[in-house]
């Protein structure tokens, strides 16, 4: 389960790293909310991790074919 969540976060790192540009955030600055919808069915969002160290990271070709 907790693999599941850290793939979802994993997501969530693209869509933040893909729009930091455009929303002017920095290295350091705090993530803005956000929350994706899970492959467990639930809604993951970043303020139910407050508190705790999240850590986002990315496979550009995880679980593809080439």
């Amino acid at each position: 389960m907790r693999w599941l969540i850290t793939l979802v976060l994993l997501t969530v790192m693209v869509v933040l790293v893909g729009n930091a540009q455009a929303q002017g955030l920095m290295p350091g600055d705090a993530a803005p909310a956000f929350e994706l919808p899970g492959s467990d069915g639930k809604t993951h969002r970043l303020a139910d991790y407050a508190g705790k160290t999240v850590v986002l990271a990315w496979f550009p070709k995880a679980f593809t074919g080439g």
